[in-house]
């Protein structure tokens, strides 16, 4: 399909004989930047399958309150930033992880899978990242991967622009050190 605008989407979706097929076109639109964020912040696969899968349903049952004050993508980002942080949140509470450990997890993961591609020098900067507590994490990939603005992120994590500017920087710099470290520069 043919992506279409928000309006034409929500046109679908508030129509009974067309909201199916609107939901599906809401989905074809965003699965795949939705689907790489929540990667970025979850890193296994199968996790971040089920959170994506719960950030559309999520959008779906919730549509009659999207207000229109932002674009749909920035809404349903922000379900999909909300859905990543508890799912971590109640990871971490089920298993007991001390975040060390879970980190840990988290990165043997990144060592041992064949599903993420890229270089050696990339696997040691998704490691670096994933120092990083998760809402620099959050914003650094946002920032870094998805190239949005300011204050697209603003609008999405519901943070200060100010305050997104200094938590991308100390991102940067904590990364910059962790880079340092692993690569031995």
């Amino acid at each position: 399909m043919v992506p279409k605008s928000d309006d034409e989407i929500l046109t679908l979706i508030k129509n009974p004989k067309t909201r199916d097929q609107g939901f599906r076109l809401l989905v074809e639109t965003y699965q795949r930047r939705v689907y790489g964020l929540i990667r970025k912040m979850v890193i296994i696969h199968e996790d971040a399958d089920d959170v994506a899968q719960n950030t559309f349903i999520k959008a779906f049952k919730n549509i009659e309150r999207f207000g229109g004050n932002s674009s749909l993508f920035t809404w349903i980002y922000r379900i999909a930033v909300n859905e990543s942080l508890s799912f971590l949140e109640r990871k971490k509470k089920r298993f007991f992880f001390p975040i060390e450990d879970h980190h840990e997890v988290m990165e043997n993961y990144l060592d041992g899978s064949s599903l993420l591609g890229g270089d050696e020098i990339q696997r040691i900067l998704q490691k670096a990242i994933l120092t990083l507590p998760e809402k620099q994490r959050l914003i650094f990939n946002m920032r870094y991967y998805e190239d949005l603005s300011y204050e697209e992120i603003s609008k999405i994590t519901d943070t200060s622009v100010g305050a997104l500017k200094a938590s991308y920087h100390h991102a940067a710099k904590k990364i910059e050190e962790q880079l340092k470290n692993r690569i031995n520069l």
